[in-house]
């Protein structure tokens, strides 16, 4: 039924467990702050777009000369850098479901970017040769038109006509870059050609200038086609199409996002419902634990009020000490306390129970019954007593009888006295170990000069009954130790329980003798080692690490809480309590080793 019920708690213990930590985990995933980055993200790429835009602008202005200014066609390239090197420090954030296509999306972008820039900077290389050459033509114009006026000669009509070629040149040469036709070309071309003839006719000094602007006529002619061309594959380059890509992958993926989102806050919510579900099974199953706590401890504490009214004065004060603790104890919900306190309690009276049958023994065969036959034969002679004293043959043996009364009466009184010293012992112990218990809950031990040597005699004589039964032979190896400050009853404690244990591991020995080997020394100067060494039937490996485990024991009747109190006890005191074996029916060692601390006095 207990195997059961600890099986069906570990279990929901388990379950619960899982749910926890399913919750964990659909907590982190649901609060991710994926979702929070795509309206930075997309802003990013809406002022690269802006930015493109402007860029594109700022290329026309240059096209059309409003701006000789080029660093307008540098700085949105540089923002646009500077936004994309940000927009991928935000995307590591993002998990993708298919980064094949996110990473085309970017190469395509970059590659976009990279042949637009490519473009323009030799746009600006060409534009700059254009630029140039127009903004010449007015000047070189106006020059040749100033001479030709000022030539002497008697053809006015003819110079007038060459004058006029020339213009017409000009404006043929400008309306070419406004709208590049191969008509236009033409027509240039015509004009040089007239310009080439009218050369002739005009002084050698024009030439030079005529030829001038002849040069920028044709490079005109020949870079605006070039511009023109570069203007249209600027403009095809598609890199605001490729944000909007990227754009579009945002939002699908964020749709893809929230959907995820959204089952994750469903399987969150479930699995809540789950878990308070749980909680609320468990919380009932709690209380009914507690119910049932409750009530063993008042059958505990109806069976501890029954025996101790069969013992004297000092035994009730056990059963108050044991019912303030019990009471403490479900009050703050320390039940491995209490289990513990019953256990240690256990150990003791077993002592007390023997001091005491012992004394009632000893009360019941008295030897003061005599005395009361003694009066009565007194009572029987009022009127002669002296006579029947001296002369009578019972009389007679009556003083005799009465000293050796005396002195039976006395050894029993001094017997009894020494068992009830032992008893008082064993309940003054009973007190301090409920005492004791409580410095799990905070209280602080109490420091003591002791005897070691002492206190492994009061331990054996605490078990001195049980050790008689089962023909335990001790055997003593103490060392020279100086009294030393420690608390008493943690120590005994401890010794009471490593000595029980050491005896019932014995207890189905019968190929060996039954020895047990009580050591203690100083070890380094600085450590106080107690030993308790048996021939019993020894702790297998895979147990050697549970020993010390509260509820772990391999006794039937056992409740493995004496092992793991002393463990306990044995902190508290800043030390440590070890077990070594060499395997089942090879004996086992268990060794407590504290700080040392010399008694006042001592050396």
């Amino acid at each position: 039924m207990k195997v059961s019920r600890r099986l069906s708690l570990l279990l929901l213990s388990g379950i619960t467990l899982l749910l926890a930590s399913t919750l964990v985990f659909l907590y982190i995933k649901a609060s991710t702050d994926e979702a929070s980055s795509y309206p930075e993200s997309r802003d990013l790429i809406g002022r690269m777009k802006q930015l493109n835009a402007q860029w594109e602008t700022e290329i026309l202005k240059a096209r059309i000369a409003i701006s000789h200014d080029y660093d307008p066609l540098v700085s949105p390239l540089t923002e646009m850098t500077r936004l994309w090197q940000q927009f991928e420090a935000i995307e590591p954030s993002h998990d993708r479901s298919d980064s094949a296509i996110w990473q085309a999306s970017y190469d395509a972008y970059l590659d976009a970017l990279k042949e637009k820039t490519r473009l323009v900077e030799k746009f600006k290389s060409h534009n700059a040769v254009l630029r140039n050459s127009l903004a010449f033509l007015p000047t070189a114009e106006d020059s040749i038109q100033n001479q030709i006026a000022r030539l002497p000669g008697d053809d006015k009509l003819q110079l007038q006509n060459i004058a006029t070629d020339t213009y017409d040149l000009l404006l043929s040469s400008l309306e070419f870059t406004q709208v590049t036709s191969d008509d236009k070309a033409a027509d240039i071309l015509v004009g040089q050609n007239k310009l080439a003839i009218n050369k002739l006719r005009l002084p050698s000094e024009l030439h030079a200038q005529i030829d001038i602007l002849n040069k920028h006529i044709a490079l005109i002619l020949r870079e605006q086609p070039v511009v023109n061309s570069l203007l249209e594959q600027i403009e095809a380059v598609p890199v605001a199409a490729r944000l909007d890509d990227i754009t579009n992958l945002f939002n699908k993926d964020e749709q893809r996002s929230d959907a995820i989102d959204q089952r994750y806050h469903f399987y969150l919510l479930a699995f809540s419902t789950l878990l308070v579900l749980l909680m609320l099974y468990l919380a009932v199953r709690l209380l009914r634990s507690f119910a049932v706590i409750n009530r063993v401890n008042r059958a505990l504490q109806a069976a501890n009020e029954s025996l101790e009214r069969r013992v004297e004065e000092r035994t009730r004060e056990l059963k108050d000490t044991q019912s303030e603790l019990l009471d403490t104890a479900r009050q703050a919900g320390m039940a491995e306390i209490a289990t513990n306190v019953l256990h240690n309690v256990g150990n003791v009276l077993n002592s007390v129970n023997i001091s005491a049958d012992l004394v009632t023994r000893k009360l019941r065969t008295s030897k003061a019954l005599g005395l009361g036959k003694a009066m009565q034969l007194i009572n029987e002679h009022p009127s002669d007593l002296g006579h029947f004293i001296t002369e009578d043959e019972k009389g007679k043996l009556l003083p005799a009888y009465l000293n050796q009364l005396v002195e039976a009466i006395a050894v029993e009184q001094q017997a009894i006295t020494d068992e009830l010293a032992q008893l008082s012992k064993s309940v003054d112990h009973i007190k301090d170990i409920v005492a004791t218990q409580q410095s799990y809950a905070g209280a602080n031990s109490l420091m003591e000069p002791l005897q070691v040597s002492e206190l492994l005699e009061d331990a054996l004589r605490m078990n001195s009954g049980a050790l008689t039964r089962h023909h335990v032979t001790v055997v003593k190896d103490y060392a020279e130790v100086p009294k030393v400050m420690g608390d008493k009853h943690r120590l005994l404690l401890i010794l009471i329980n490593l000595i029980s244990n050491a005896k019932y591991a014995m207890s189905e020995l019968s190929d060996r003798p039954r020895e047990m080997t009580l050591g203690v020394k100083v070890v380094d100067d600085a450590t106080l080692q107690v030993s308790v060494k048996d021939e019993g039937e020894g702790i297998s490996a895979e147990n050697m690490t549970r020993i010390f485990a509260h509820g772990f024991t391999t006794r039937k009747e056992g409740h493995g809480f004496g092992l793991h109190s002393c463990a306990l006890a044995a902190i508290e005191m800043n030390g440590h309590l070890t077990a070594h074996s060499d395997g089942p029916g090879k004996g086992a060692l268990f060794t407590l080793k504290i700080p040392l601390k010399i008694a006042e006095g001592e050396t």
